[in-house]
């Protein structure tokens, strides 16, 4: 069993470190305080393939592998949360389904213009009353002619101002249940969307986060993406892609909380010594370091497995579940470790901390990953019939 990273790999992570920390970390706060991504830093992102981390490189992207592709969402992670979280949702939830189902066609329409680095993509899943519940989506697409037309309404959909297209979860078939759903690419230029203002949030400020209205939205029936009716399948497996991705940002954060903690113990004082002379602080500090390792070795797991083509999708829920809850926890305690200091906005604890928080809700909240590792466990010691 070998745990060390190919040549190439390390190369990558070390050339995404260093551009995170020269264009996005040092902008951080800024980022949070306005509500505005650094679009300059993301359009210098093509150069190392981050706004098209695996797509195929005839499209403009960098394809690169799942574990490559963990690696960036680290680093990301480690940065800004806000960047971070809008890469991922453009990579894993739009670019890899277009990859995925997208024809010929759609490819060469849609992914170079995204792999650009002057828009990000968006996916629309969930709705004002369905959000975990995937088989509550209302938002119907019904054909007229040469045509699909589109009414409903979407919530949360990150990236949908930046995007150029959003790749849009719809009820084509309300008689069918589980195959009544179809994944429909929706430019938003078309007559009848309309994208509200984002909304205000508590954490990753600057990845922006919209409803939207569909109101008679018409889109030519090729924009339909895979095949029809296959829509709540195609979500649940760009689900399981994404749990990775948000487990390494979840990673990214544990990181950036951890160095920020064993800094600052390193200098504070209190009753005569350092911080981190202090047992009780060094205990916090080893729990940190524990699960933030741990972390990172179940994200990289899965993403292993995914690129060996197996199954993975009970190791994405365990690795998002995890990593999510691990770095609640060492957030927490490194803010703990800054005293009054982590609470406030002038360092960087207070963001880290909000930044989190989101990570166990998006893409599949703790309970329903509990849900998916429970039921992929029973399946597999299921009794002999």
């Amino acid at each position: 069993m070998d745990f060390s990273l190919t040549d190439e790999q390390r190369l990558f992570q070390e050339a995404v470190r260093s551009f995170c920390d020269r264009e996005l970390k040092p902008y951080a706060a800024q980022v949070d305080e306005t509500g505005r991504l650094r679009m300059e830093a993301i359009a210098k992102m093509p150069d190392l393939g981050l706004v098209g981390l695996q797509v195929p490189e005839a499209y403009g992207g960098a394809d690169f592998d799942s574990i490559s592709a963990a690696l960036a969402m680290i680093e990301l992670g480690r940065a800004c949360g806000s960047t971070g979280l809008s890469i991922e949702a453009h990579n894993e939830l739009c670019c890899l389904p277009i990859v995925r189902w997208g024809t010929d066609e759609q490819k060469a329409r849609f992914l170079p213009r995204l792999t650009s680095g002057e828009v990000l993509g968006s996916i629309a899943l969930t709705e004002p009353d369905a959000g975990s519940d995937l088989m509550g989506t209302q938002t119907r697409a019904t054909r007229d002619g040469d045509e699909w037309v589109i009414n409903g309404s979407k919530a949360w959909i990150t990236n949908a101002s930046l995007a150029p297209v959003i790749v849009t979860l719809t009820r084509t078939d309300p008689g069918a249940d589980t195959h009544g759903f179809s994944m429909i690419l929706v430019e938003t230029d078309r007559a009848g969307l309309t994208i509200a203002p984002p909304e205000k949030k508590m954490g990753t400020r600057a990845s922006p986060a919209h409803v939207l209205t569909f109101n008679d939205v018409r889109v030519p029936r090729e924009n339909l993406l895979g095949q029809e009716g296959r829509g709540l399948q195609q979500t649940l497996a760009t689900l399981d892609s994404g749990r990775i991705a948000v487990g390494a940002l979840c990673v990214g954060l544990a990181q950036a909380a951890l160095e920020t903690a064993l800094h600052y113990a390193q200098e504070r004082r209190a009753f005569g010594q350092r911080l981190a002379d202090h047992q009780a602080i060094q205990f916090k500090l080893a729990d940190a370091a524990t699960q933030l390792e741990a972390a990172r070795l179940l994200v990289l797991r899965a993403a292993w497995s995914k690129d060996r083509g197996e199954n993975y999708t009970k190791l994405a829920s365990m690795a998002k579940l995890f990593a999510s809850e691990a770095v609640e926890r060492i957030a927490f305690e490194a803010l703990q470790i800054h005293g009054g200091y982590g609470y406030s906005r002038e360092f960087p604890l207070e963001r880290i901390y909000r930044d989190q928080r989101i990570m166990s809700i998006g893409e599949g909240t703790s309970e329903i990953n509990r849900i998916v590792i429970a039921r992929r466990l029973l399946d597999e010691h299921a009794p002999p019939v």
